[in-house]
């Protein structure tokens, strides 16, 4: 539940809005070839995890099958992967209130948004775990609700403000690809960043009890329920309103819940994907409070993203990322127009990363394996290793499309890549040279 509450947010509750209004019904084939992109990438990471249960996950993967340098890399890129997702949820939160606010500055109530989330992150993991699985409940119900009324209203070619619903309005207003097969490409990014998330089914297995016999249940369940609620909600999308029905300033459930007439629905729906926006901000300082303090034992972060209070929460390691998030602040209060679309561009190069990232290390695992140096588990990633080369050439292919964009935010992302990696290397070079070496540094490790 805490995986599919971090990756049901905003890229599906408002991002899909934007995307239609641009690409049209193909965003449903968008949806759909990355859904299985992720299938490898989650079934890879479940062959590392039942291998070795660890709170770092992928951070000590890669430190394992692939070198200490690309589990510092890994890491950092991951935080920044949820600093920018942070400030693209507190973002949407301040649009989502500017329905009943619309006097409201977007800076204060993503401030406000911020201040909350860090207080309920401070208290303890029990806490943070009860109310992001009641935030998950929410948002699935919320879902499950839409698709069946949706195929009510479909069926029954409901009226919806002057539009009558049905399969035709999917390819009868300009066919599958609208705008272009071009545009349909570079939706790929945005779709990629909405599948974000899924990996903290690996961060919450280093505190589950039994990771053997519940992990493959959890990671299976996710695949499945993200698919369906994905690829599904965007294709009953596209048959309740055209295309161009949508639009980027709402979420399309609003927008369709609105046009019924039906009074306060909107409002409801409203107040749904604003529990969204908060539950997948909530869960990005989660995980990056636990990714921090794996990188600090290993001296590659700030000593004090490493500290625990008595609550076992690294409360070090929330407030060094909600830091971060006083930048989506700044952001909404000087480009509130633009401050989404750079966020999700930025934050999805974190994604493509770590997933890249968990698909080697499986590789890696299976060439040990093969060797006889390991024993590989029983539950595998299926089709290795072509499955794992096909998944890193197709995110490859999503990061290269960022460089022809027609939006700005993506060609920022794009060209920020040589910049990352020099950061990323010089922070290696400072990192590795304040390290002990010889028998200190034996004596280190032991103690880690």
């Amino acid at each position: 539940m805490i995986a599919i509450g971090g990756a049901i947010g905003v890229g599906l509750f408002l991002g899909a809005g934007g995307r239609l209004a641009t690409a049209g019904p193909s965003l449903i084939l968008s949806y759909a070839v990355c859904g299985i992109a992720a299938f490898f990438v989650m079934r890879a990471l479940g062959e590392l995890v039942l291998h070795r249960a660890v709170a770092g996950s992928f951070v000590e993967y890669a430190r394992e099958f692939i070198g200490p340098w690309a589990g510092f890399a890994s890491g950092w890129l991951y935080w920044l992967n949820w600093a920018m997702t942070g400030i693209a949820e507190i973002t949407a939160v301040a649009i989502y209130m500017h329905k009943w606010f619309p006097g409201l500055p977007q800076w204060i109530t993503a401030l406000i948004a911020l201040v909350v989330l860090v207080a309920i992150n401070m208290l303890s993991v029990k806490l943070f775990g009860e109310l992001e699985f009641w935030f998950s409940v929410i948002k699935v119900t919320a879902i499950v609700v839409f698709l069946v009324t949706g195929i009510g209203l479909v069926i029954g070619h409901a009226d919806i403000g002057g539009t009558t619903a049905s399969v035709t309005n999917t390819l009868g207003h300009g066919g599958l690809f609208p705008a272009g097969f071009g545009v349909a490409l570079m939706t790929l990014q945005a779709v990629i960043f909405a599948y974000s998330a899924i990996e903290l089914v690996g961060i919450a297995a280093g505190e589950t009890k039994d990771p053997q016999k519940i992990m493959p249940r959890a990671i299976n369940g996710v695949v499945y329920r993200i698919a369906i609620f994905y690829v599904g909600s965007v294709l009953l999308l596209t048959m309740l309103l055209p295309w161009d029905h949508y639009t980027g300033t709402e979420s399309p459930f609003v927008t369709v819940f609105s046009a019924l007439g039906i009074p306060a629905v909107g409002d409801i729906m409203n107040a749904v994907v604003l529990t969204a926006a908060l539950s997948s901000c909530n869960s990005g300082l989660y995980s990056t409070g636990r990714i921090l303090r794996s990188l600090a034992q290993k001296g590659e972060a700030p000593a004090i993203t490493g500290r625990m209070n008595s609550r076992h929460v690294p409360y070090g390691g929330i407030l060094f990322t909600a830091g971060a998030y006083v930048l989506g602040v700044v952001l909404n209060y000087t480009v509130p127009k633009d401050a989404f679309d750079i966020a999700i561009a930025i934050a999805s190069l974190g994604v493509v990363s770590t997933w890249a990232t968990l698909i080697i290390c499986q590789m890696r695992l299976r060439q040990k394996a093969l060797r006889g140096e390991i024993e590989r588990p029983s539950y595998r990633m299926p089709g290795a290793p072509y499955t794992g080369w096909l998944t890193l050439a197709f995110l490859a292919l999503v990061v290269g499309q960022m460089a022809f964009s027609s939006g700005e935010a993506e060609r920022i992302a794009f060209w920020s890549i040589p910049g990352l990696v020099l950061v990323l290397f010089l922070g290696w070079r400072f990192v590795k040279s304040r390290q002990p070496v010889g028998p200190a540094r034996e004596q280190l490790v032991s103690v880690d």
